[in-house]
């Protein structure tokens, strides 16, 4: 039976609004949007109650973005930000998905209401089945669920037809369990949100300093000189952080702000936790703000290395840290040579900035010693990423500005433990030293042939290749590019299987037959055979700190996510060679096989039990560079030709101000001035002007790659500051615009950030 479900969100229009675009970010109106959605969600008693849990020492993770809490004190008012209370509001929600909802609603029915609509309607009380003959879903037992799932597993050709997707949101016990769970099946088909987002970085910073991580720290922030923030909105996306950046101002530091479009949060920071912030209207952020064109960074950089080079030829050892350069790194003379030849007015006119703000940054960067750059999405999903990334590491080994205090890389991850599931081995493509280790401790032999990532994993489907597809957590169909090509490459599956808290478009948009399998979330309690259990993340700044859930969970039919998969294993297994029904009694038993499997997990019971956790080991922040001749890395990286034909635009997609990912808390984007309304394009006045059209017009959107065309309808136009040629508008509502083959060279990454379409008046 094939169901005709909608897979991309309606295209019907709310009541649009327009007010100013705001040029503050956070006080007042954060303190009033985080109470009014914990009040709509589960009533403000329980959710300040949650809150003060929130990012405490020993409470529990907040389960939005991986933005490090403080290793010392922490606030009494509440470690968390506005989209952390939307976030635990989502997540604690008083609301229920039961079977009776379901018996109401078809699939179809439901694939017809938007994500926010889908979103709202609360926590999923108990497993259901959705038969190959229906369009409903039903109640089903948890045996009869794992039952399912093992009989298809038993039932693949090879173990490569099956397909293990991760989000970020999972604690590192599970995702643990998985990826072993997933081994011991016999592939290495483990796609995770880190494809998506920050891949490009991984691959980048691996090649350059020998770690796929950040190196810097929290206090490192506080320490800089200087901070250049790229690619990134912090004020949306990373409330947190807002903090820091203004702690370095306080100590003295500057802040650059580089992005298509101005943002509040990188202009001005209203501390709601002081009052004297509150009263002084806030603190500027931004000393300089560069307008770049999208896809301008490398160009942008090139030309202020430049700039900095005629500086360093005319005064030797002025600007350059050559002790550094000599002692700690390679390829600089080819790197300079390439430089030199660089055409700066070119690099100026490509980057979208005028020459004098680019030499008034290199001004900046000049004179400064202990220098961050910071940076998300903006700079890894383009075809270039990972050379964005690269070139950024060229500027910082210039300067010396790794390894040392106040200096590095910052690359800002998304979900809370995106990068702990990589850390515990949730990669499609694994180190034989992790396979090896795998195989030493558990006595199993895990496949060495690479997997599926997330576009070769869409493909395959496509291609029939994958018959079971299981996703623990986040909403896969809205969170992945070319929605129509890969729901449908989704709709091939035999078996598709979402391990959730709430309902998604993925729960819709699925295999021929679908499971749907209820966990408790991070918040809540979870009670094993041993008693009340901790699970443990890992931050952006690379700390491994406990979360222990304080709620009552959503319902009594919900299992852990370490606990689902321990028990699929062990229907599937019984127990050896691994002990599964052993690793759910007690989680300690999870910790101690990390121990010893991972390396920087010494002592992992012991020390995630310390009130903030511990550091993983880290080369790049200690000036140690695991890289094939044990120095960091200069690289040459050409400008990208980002020439488009006339009449044609370069779209970005970008997330409201009511969104974390792809789940949206609401219809507003209220730092961009835009209320009610997520169909919307925003567009330089100029462009605007020459296209002869005009502000709230409604235009149909059409992607143009290699010669295939997918369209999207009626978005109304939005007279912005954004740069010129360049417009953007929300995930996952254009997300059928970006091609499935418009990936980011190495990473394989959707270029997200980089779609050329057409405009069209309707």
């Amino acid at each position: 039976m094939k169901r005709s479900v909608r897979i991309v969100p309606p295209e019907a229009f709310g009541d649009l609004k327009l007010t100013p675009p705001k040029e503050k970010a956070a006080g007042i109106p954060a303190i009033t949007s985080s109470l009014r959605h914990v009040q709509e969600e589960m009533g403000v008693i329980a959710g300040l109650r949650a809150l003060n849990r929130m990012n405490q020492k020993g409470g529990f993770d907040c389960p939005g973005c991986a933005w490090p809490d403080p290793d010392g004190k922490r606030s009494a008012l509440g470690e968390y930000c506005e989209n952390g209370a939307k976030a635990i509001s989502e997540e604690a929600t008083n609301k229920r998905v039961t079977p009776a909802f379901f018996a109401k609603r078809t699939v179809e029915e439901l694939s017809e209401q938007t994500d926010y609509w889908i979103g709202k309607q609360g926590r999923i009380t108990h497993p259901m089945y959705l038969a190959a003959d229906s369009s409903r879903y039903v109640p089903i037992s948890w045996d009869e669920a794992f039952e399912k799932i093992a009989t298809k597993i038993k039932s693949l050709n090879t173990p490569d037809e099956a397909c293990f997707y991760t989000s970020g949101r999972t604690s590192n016990e599970a995702a643990f369990l998985y990826q072993l769970f997933a081994r011991q099946v016999g592939t290495n088909n483990l796609p995770d949100c880190s494809n998506m987002c920050h891949e490009s970085s991984g691959k980048g910073l691996a090649e350059t300093v020998g770690i796929g991580k950040g190196s810097v720290t929290l206090q490192d922030l506080h320490q800089a000189e200087l901070i250049i923030v790229m690619g990134q909105n912090p004020g949306t996306n990373h409330p947190r952080m807002l903090t820091a950046l203004a702690k370095c101002k306080e100590n003295g530091g500057t802040v650059v702000s580089v992005n298509p479009i101005p943002e509040a949060g990188t202009n001005t920071f209203v501390d709601p936790q002081s009052p004297l912030s509150m009263l002084k209207g806030g603190a500027q952020i931004t000393d300089l703000f560069l307008q770049v064109r999208i896809n301008g960074d490398v160009a942008l950089l090139k030309a202020a290395m430049f700039l900095l080079l005629e500086k360093e030829r005319a005064n030797p050892g002025s600007v350059f840290d050559q002790e550094f350069i000599k002692q700690n790194t390679t390829g600089y003379q080819a790197f300079i040579d390439n430089l030199g030849n660089t055409n700066f007015s070119e690099a100026v006119a490509a980057s979208g900035v005028p020459e004098k703000q680019i030499r008034e940054f290199a001004g900046l960067l000049a004179e400064k010693k202990k220098i961050i750059i910071c940076w998300a999405m903006g700079l890894t999903q383009h075809e270039n990423g990972v050379d964005n990334i690269r070139e950024i590491v060229n500027l910082l080994l210039l300067k010396g500005s790794i390894g040392r205090p106040g200096s590095g890389t910052c690359p800002v991850r998304g979900h809370s433990n995106v990068q702990g599931d990589r850390t515990m081995g949730i990669w499609e493509a694994p180190p034989e030293a992790f396979l090896d280790s795998i195989d030493k401790n558990f006595s199993i032999t895990a496949p060495r042939n690479h997997g599926y990532d997330v576009v070769d994993s869409i493909k395959a489907m496509d291609e029939g290749k994958i018959k079971l597809f299981v996703a623990m957590g986040g909403n896969f169909i809205s969170a992945t590019p070319d929605s129509e090509f890969t729901g449908k490459a989704m709709q091939n599956c035999d078996l598709t299987v979402q391990i959730s808290t709430k309902l998604n478009r993925s729960h819709l948009v699925t295999g021929k037959e679908a499971l749907i399998l209820p966990c408790i979330s991070r918040s809540e309690k979870d009670q094993q055979a041993s008693g009340d259990q901790i699970v443990s993340v890992e931050n952006s700044m690379g700390i491994v700190h406990s979360s222990k859930g304080s709620l009552t969970p959503a319902s009594e039919h919900l299992m852990s996510e370490p606990a689902i998969v321990a028990r699929l294993a062990e229907v599937l297994f019984g127990n050896s060679p691994v002990n599964w029904g052993e690793m759910t009694k007690n989680y300690d038993t999870i910790r101690n096989h990390i121990e010893a499997t991972i390396p920087g997990f010494d002592d992992y019971n012991r020390r995630v039990r310390q009130p903030a956790g511990f550091y993983l080991p880290n080369g790049a922040r200690k000036g140690k560079f695991n890289t094939k001749s044990g120095k960091a890395v200069f690289t040459i990286n050409k400008i990208p030709d980002n020439k488009i034909a006339d009449g044609h635009f370069i779209l970005m997609t970008i997330r409201t101000h009511d969104q974390f990912n792809t789940t949206i808390y609401g219809m507003d984007d209220r730092y961009r001035g835009i209320l009610n309304e997520r169909r919307v394009l925003l567009m330089n006045k100029d462009d605007i002007r020459e296209q002869q059209l005009k502000p709230l017009d409604i235009v149909h959107l059409t992607s143009i790659y290699k010669g295939v065309e997918r369209h999207a309808h009626n978005f109304k136009l939005v007279e912005y500051d954004i740069a010129k040629g360049c417009v953007a508008t929300y995930f996952p509502e254009a997300n059928v615009l970006v091609p499935i083959d418009s990936v980011a060279k190495k990473s394989n990454t959707p270029a997200s950030k980089f779609v050329v379409v057409r405009v069209e008046k309707r």
